[in-house]
């Protein structure tokens, strides 16, 4: 594909706006409150979009889209359930994490257990952002680059490592906010116009919905190898949604950085109601990509960003190039300025490394959601004992959190066949026998008390949240219907 000059324009101007007010928005910010949590003062449609934004990336486009052209719609149930995953985070988590202060998520394992289980968890949380989150971010970002532009695979990867890496380290966190606010209208905005386009390619609704007939079905039999409903609805896909939506550092960092209870609860409300619209932008345009360009779809992967090369009229190639690259950074530059609250951001280097190696293992989507499922089960199990089991002692949350990697490992190994999101739900439910036992035998005396935010930050929960908690999850329950 040749760039037109107005395409080289558009791709230019974009990404040097992004830069410029991102490093102007976060200019004399020194101080670790500053850095790592924004001055904890951002609004709730700051959070709303940021959250949005960190999370679609080329996982989406690339991975996401290439599950839709395979499997269909079903794989959409990643993003609808999330949505019910964002609702109790905000009323059950995010209440007690604003009260104790904490900058970081691994901080809270300290306060309720001990430095040891806090040290594990990040360690966990390092490893898993080098070798899955980082590296398949700039893996699927550089193949998407590659598959439309013809840019090496390579030199993509650390393209986007060093220009992403530049401005979150410089910036901080109010610089990652802000690119995520531009970029993530940019990608949303791009995702609706290729939907568009892809449709009027396909002849309208009618020929779609006869053309990905048998790929619209959301609810699949309880033992399918990737979606079965049983782990939907009650199983395994609670695990991941509640360690990636509630407990991991990178997205939660923004509810942390929230000016007030209400604004946070506000801000995962908005990323919910958003999530719910992302299939109809990502996941059709999968399924569309397999009726229309088959013929030249050698990898799943491919098909989103074959749609693009092929329905994008001159002028708009730029833009959408730019919203793609837009959102690799946002995932990146987010997962770069959580990683420093941790350990460090020149981790990305490791992740550049580590990157072209992520197509050895087939899909990028079902990589990324397999080896979470290592260290997910542990992670989920030690905060939901640590929140709602008072007497569970430091001894059981870090055996759980080790236990867990053995366990999973072994049933991948042992039952192939069966779908790795009932080999987490397994996992889980075995770390949990374990860790009641321990509380059993060995139980805290004493519930241990955690701190009180010296923050002052406003606990008042947001007026209407249950109301607007149900709404997200009813408009949730009708998509499910219209799609069963």
């Amino acid at each position: 594909m040749t760039f037109q000059p107005l395409d080289i324009a558009a791709f230019i101007g974009f990404l040097t706006l992004v830069v410029g007010i991102s490093l102007y928005a976060s200019r004399g910010k020194h101080d670790a409150a500053d850095y790592i949590l924004a001055g904890r003062n951002l609004p709730w449609w700051l959070i709303g979009f940021s959250l949005i934004a960190s999370n679609i990336s080329t996982e989406h486009f690339v991975g996401m889209a290439g599950r839709g052209y395979d499997l269909g719609l079903a794989i959409a149930s990643y993003e609808w359930m999330a949505a019910v995953t964002l609702v109790l985070v905000g009323l059950f988590f995010l209440p007690r994490f604003l009260q104790a202060g904490i900058y970081t998520i691994p901080e809270y394992l300290e306060f309720r257990y001990d430095v040891r289980t806090r040290t594990l968890m990040a360690a966990f949380i390092m490893a898993a952002y080098v070798f899955v989150a980082l590296a398949t971010v700039l893996y699927s970002g550089a193949l998407a680059l590659e598959s439309i532009f013809g840019i090496d695979l390579n030199l993509g990867i650390w393209l986007i490592g060093i220009l992403a890496g530049g401005y979150t380290i410089y910036g901080g966190l109010k610089a990652v906010v802000w690119s995520d606010l531009l970029q993530g209208v940019a990608l949303l905005l791009g995702g609706v116009v290729v939907t568009v386009l892809g449709f009027k390619a396909i002849g309208g609704i009618e020929p779609f919905l006869e053309a990905a007939d048998g790929k619209l079905n959301t609810v699949l039999p309880w033992n399918h190898p990737e979606m079965p409903w049983l782990a939907v609805f009650v199983g395994g896909l609670w695990i991941p949604n509640l360690f990636y939506w509630g407990l991991n550092q990178f997205i939660t960092q923004r509810t942390l950085a929230a000016r007030s209870l209400a604004d946070g609860q506000r801000g995962i409300f908005l990323a919910g109601f958003i999530k719910l619209a992302i299939p109809f932008i990502i996941v059709f345009p999968g399924i569309m990509a397999a009726e229309l360009f088959a013929d030249q779809v050698t990898n799943p992967d491919q098909a989103y960003p074959v749609m693009m090369r092929e329905l994008l009229p001159v002028g708009l190639t730029g833009a959408m190039f730019a919203a793609l690259f837009g959102a690799v950074m946002s995932s990146l530059d987010s997962m770069l300025n959580s990683a420093a609250t941790i350990f460090s951001a020149a981790l990305v280097l490791v992740g550049c490394l580590w990157a072209p190696l992520v197509a050895k293992a087939g899909s990028v989507f079902d990589y990324i959601q397999m080896f979470w499922g290592f260290i997910s089960p542990g992670i989920v199990a030690a905060f939901l004992f640590g929140i709602f089991v008072p007497r569970t002692p430091p001894v059981a949350a870090f055996g759980g959190m080790i236990l867990g990697i053995p366990v999973y490992g072994l049933l991948l190994w042992l039952l192939p066949e069966v779908a790795f999101l009932h080999h987490m739900a397994i996992t889980f439910i075995v770390i949990s026998g374990f860790m009641v036992t321990l509380t059993l035998r060995q139980g805290l005396a004493e519930p241990r008390r955690l701190p009180r935010s010296a923050a002052q930050v406003d606990l008042t929960p947001a007026p209407g949240a249950k109301w607007w908690a149900g709404g997200v999850i009813g408009c949730a329950a009708v998509l499910y219907v219209i799609f069963w």
